[in-house]
């Protein structure tokens, strides 16, 4: 099974950049083909075979990605499967692109599968990394309804047959999105305890456009892919859900900022999941109102 990888950058770590590219070099089994896309910044030094594009402003991290994806031709066609891996992180093992082949042929419709993240120093993984909602124990594996967008691996097939990442989102929500249509369509999520990216320990309200387009884009994954009903369900659950956590006055603004922008501008195309994915997402334990 013939894997590339996918890494989008800022050209900001320009050392952590190149551990990781040594350590996807590094990995048993074939050569793995890599594209980086310098998303509206030159590309730092890379090592030799390393594919680049630069883009000459920041498309967000989904539009990036999917400039990666046609790197590897229409879909990524020249491919089977596609790791997207954040420029600071690093693969500690040297068996989990061999891990993902085995996976994949062993499963012809496991889809996606989402890596556990390990801080490099203390090895915790932080509960929102773990993608479910009983996230006590990270170490084990389970079957999932989304996955880690600068940890995983996609089989190619998912996204000539569903599309790529919804490219207007630029930051937050567009795994879910790509992972309800991925699972509409028939596919499954895995999330794999054993096969590992490190990355530093860090907090996502560190962007300065975190509460807005969290909001923002929550409300048009609701609009793109639930069906009517679900809508205002999904939606009351989360409002209540933040104002439970009690942002600060600053960052609660720029959430109803977001929530009023994701009702007033447009979503992309609609396609409600069939009721028996939403039956099918409650026995993964994530019924699509949470």
């Amino acid at each position: 099974m013939k894997l590339g990888a996918v890494v989008i950058t800022m050209g900001n770590r320009p050392d952590e950049l190149r551990a990781l590219l040594d350590s996807v070099a590094g990995q048993d089994g074939d050569r793995i083909e890599v594209v980086v896309v310098g998303n509206g910044a030159p590309v730092p030094d890379v090592p030799a075979g390393v594919r680049t594009v630069e883009l000459p402003e920041n498309l967000g991290i989904p539009a990036g990605r999917n400039v990666g994806i046609e790197a590897f031709g229409p879909s990524g066609a020249d491919v089977d499967a596609l790791l997207f891996l954040d420029d600071d992180g690093l693969l500690p093992n040297t068996d989990t692109a061999e891990l993902c082949r085995q996976a994949f042929e062993a499963d012809p419709k496991l889809g996606i599968i989402t890596f556990r993240i390990a801080d490099p120093d203390t090895g915790a993984t932080q509960r929102r990394h773990v993608p479910r909602l009983r996230a006590s124990d990270p170490m084990r594996s389970s079957r999932v309804t989304t996955f880690l967008g600068g940890a995983n691996a996609v089989r190619t097939q998912v996204i000539a047959e569903v599309g790529p990442l919804p490219g207007g989102f630029f930051y937050a929500h567009e795994e879910t999105d790509l992972a309800w249509r991925a699972l509409d369509a028939g596919w499954m999520i895995d999330y794999r305890a054993d096969m590992v990216l490190n990355h530093p320990t860090t907090a996502p309200s560190r962007h300065a456009v975190y509460h807005r387009m969290v909001a923002r884009n929550r409300v048009w994954l609701a609009r793109r892919n639930l069906p009517a009903p679900l809508v205002p369900a999904y939606l009351g659950v989360w409002l209540l859900l933040t104002l439970v956590r009690r942002p600060s006055l600053p960052a609660l603004r720029a959430w109803f900022g977001g929530f009023r922008e994701g009702w007033a501008k447009p979503c992309g195309p609609r396609r409600p999941m069939r009721w028996r994915t939403v039956w099918r997402l409650t026995r993964l334990g994530r019924p699509p109102v949470i």
